[in-house]
């Protein structure tokens, strides 16, 4: 067991008389398909008890509401003020301890960011007048201010009832109580605000000692803070410690984020994205650390077994927090503890999950399947005939499909053109910040063997070799191709492809035009931006085409300005000449000069290829790229869910 090679990250820590089994928390994400008064369905229950299942210590249930009248910063959130919410909270509750774990709640309150998603829009607070997004906020007066402060012990102590075991306060972020510490947005002349740290921090401290009153001395109070706003005007670690150690006898955990998810260009610091290391905002635990006697927690791009052993080896942190990690492989804690840590499935931080949660309300995973259905694990599949299945194509939804099927019992061969498992996005393996993508590839590829599935590499499925494999069922995954625009030009010698340019950027020369700003073209110019190149992306369109990942195109928007890469948006290619490319501006026609033009306007799906062999056996299932080009997302689930049917009877 390597329980004992992470004797740190296994130590129960006890905070206010609980005990807490290991270092390993959940920590918060919220879950937004609910009703309109903030009750949670009996899915919710299932996801946060897949948390606790998987060994994490405290599971964590965000964007809980105190304030419903003028505290929601969603339309969509759980409101600890309506009563009804009882017994939707106590399922949480129930299913969460039963698994070993403690549950928490975190409480918060949007200040000016605060109904916003009403049509029209509802009143909001903030520490002084102002704007969010054009829409007018007001100076919260002291009546309102001491009603806040009643609406925080009162959820608390509600939470309290539901079977929390914990509480924990929203103080950082952007949210209300981090909005009257920010000296960039509290300019208030009054005890509440202004310069001095007392007065900002004055909301806060009374908010943990209603708090403290409203839940009794045996009851623990975790505390999120930004450690750093990061950005100009914001505080910095210097005040970040003075507002810890303003708090540090209120609270029994002190959880240390970083940033604001208000300020675009910090976003992704506060949800770090691919194009950040691993434990990026772990130094600022580490400072508040040295200055404060409670215990303290850090969070952001954590999961690696050793780094998070080093963190509470070392003294930097007495408690690691995961997120989207969790959602990525709940069994994280589990695995670590008993050696299987090389089986993680690690998260990409791709924010696939975030984006969809704001678009559609749902919490899925690019790379767990399972991840938001939580509730369908529980009902078993009816058992399968054990079926002899051909698996045509070795990409990110064929792996899938093969592990499943696999796994369910069936005969399983998996043929695959090239000579590597993975699919295109094997052109990506050397790119730093795809280092988690690689690693996802590779250990789905390591789980299709170890799954006893037949693998043939450099193998074509054509309907005669699908009818001569004998198979029972044929799932075509073939995915897709590029699309090679039709410019006058594009079979010139100084012309690419993203796929050629990724796989072999020797290939690029020392300046590159790059025809689409979808996230494949931006991200290549990111890319060879790194290596020394200049890159310019040229769009069509008047914005960069993010496929409903709007988070990530946060990440990428830090990354353009650090490279100062030129995208021209509403701008179109019409010849590719051996000096450049000739474009369509606004402006009027413009030679935008490069050694090399790469194309990356998109991928044309394998349809008749797939649709040529649905006649090859008595059961057919196409999937992926092959239908319609899609994420990894939505790959993965749809492999996962055609497999699990595959042979039902």
């Amino acid at each position: 067991m390597d329980v004992f090679k992470y004797p740190n990250l296994f130590t129960p820590i006890m905070l206010r008389g609980v005990m807490f089994r290991n270092r390993i928390f959940a920590a918060p994400t919220g879950y937004q398909d609910m009703d309109k008064e903030g009750i949670l369905p009996p899915e919710a229950a299932f996801y946060y008890e897949r948390k606790a299942m998987g060994g994490a210590a405290c599971v964590a249930v965000g964007e809980c509401n105190v304030d419903g009248k003028f505290g929601t910063g969603s339309p969509y959130a759980i409101r600890l003020d309506n009563p009804h919410t009882l017994h939707a909270l106590a399922r949480v509750t129930d299913a969460v301890r039963r698994q070993g774990s403690v549950c928490t709640a975190e409480l918060q309150h949007a200040g000016n960011c605060a109904n916003r998603g009403l049509v029209p829009p509802g009143i909001a607070y903030g520490p002084v007048d102002g704007t969010v997004d054009g829409r007018p906020f007001l100076e919260m007066p002291e009546d309102v201010i001491e009603y806040v402060i009643d609406k925080f012990a009162k959820g608390a102590a509600f939470a309290k009832r539901c079977g929390f075991g914990m509480v924990t306060i929203h103080g950082g972020h952007g949210w209300l109580i981090s909005q009257f510490l920010s000296p960039s947005l509290n300019k208030r002349k009054d005890k509440w605000g202004g310069p001095d740290i007392e007065n900002r921090s004055r909301l806060a401290v009374e908010i943990l000692k209603a708090v403290r009153k409203a839940v009794g001395p045996h009851f623990p109070i975790e505390m999120r803070i930004s450690g750093s706003e990061c950005y100009d005007g914001g505080y910095g670690i210097e005040e970040g410690i003075k507002f810890a150690k303003k708090v540090e006898d209120y609270v029994d955990l002190l959880h240390v984020s970083a940033g604001s998810h208000e300020v675009m260009e910090v976003f992704t610091v506060t949800h770090p994205s691919m194009f950040l290391p691993d434990g990026c905002n772990v130094t600022y635990a580490a400072e508040i650390k040295k200055n404060v006697k409670c215990p303290v927690a850090t969070v952001g791009a954590l999961g690696d077994p050793d780094l998070m052993e080093e963190i509470i080896a070392t003294g930097q942190a007495d408690v690691v927090e995961i997120a989207r990690g969790l959602l990525a492989d709940p069994d994280i804690p589990r695995k670590i503890r008993t050696g299987m840590g090389d089986d993680i499935n690690k998260c990409m931080r791709c924010l696939h999950c975030f984006s969809n949660l704001i678009n559609v309300g749902q919490f899925n995973c690019a790379i767990n399947p399972q991840t938001g259905r939580e509730a369908e694990m529980n009902f078993a599949i009816p058992p399968a005939d054990t079926k002899k299945v051909l698996v045509a194509g070795g990409g990110v939804a064929g792996m899938q499909a093969a592990i499943t099927c696999a796994q369910r019992g069936h005969k399983v061969m998996l043929c695959e053109k090239s000579g590597m498992l993975g699919g295109a996005l094997r052109c990506e393996q050397n790119v730093p910040f795809k280092e988690k993508l690689d690693y996802y590839l590779n250990r789905q590829a390591r789980k299709v063997a170890q799954a006893g599935v037949e693998i043939r590499l450099n193998t074509e499925v054509t309907p005669e070799y699908a009818k001569a494999s004998g198979a029972d069922v044929i799932i075509a995954a073939l995915g897709s191709r590029p699309v090679k625009p039709e410019i006058p030009g594009i079979d010139g010698r100084n012309v690419i492809s993203a796929q050629d340019a990724y796989t072999h950027p020797e290939k690029v020369g020392c300046t590159a035009v790059i025809l689409g700003a979808g996230l494949v073209g931006v991200e290549l110019a990111i890319y060879l931006s790194m290596q020394g190149k200049k890159a310019e992306v040229v769009e069509m369109l008047g914005e960069i085409s993010h496929g409903g990942n709007m988070l990530h195109v946060r990440a990428l928007n830090v990354e353009i300005a650090k490279y100062a890469i030129n995208i021209s948006f509403n701008t179109k290619a019409t010849d590719i000449t051996p000096e450049g490319v000739m474009c369509q501006t606004p402006e009027g026609e413009k030679l935008i000069k490069a050694e090399t033009v790469i194309y990356a306007v998109g991928q044309k799906p394998l349809r008749e290829e797939a649709a040529a062999l649905s006649l090859c056996a008595s059961d057919y299932y196409p999937i992926g790229d092959c239908i319609a080009v899609n994420n990894i997302m939505n790959a993965t689930s749809m492999a996962y869910t055609v497999a699990r049917n595959v042979g039902r009877k």
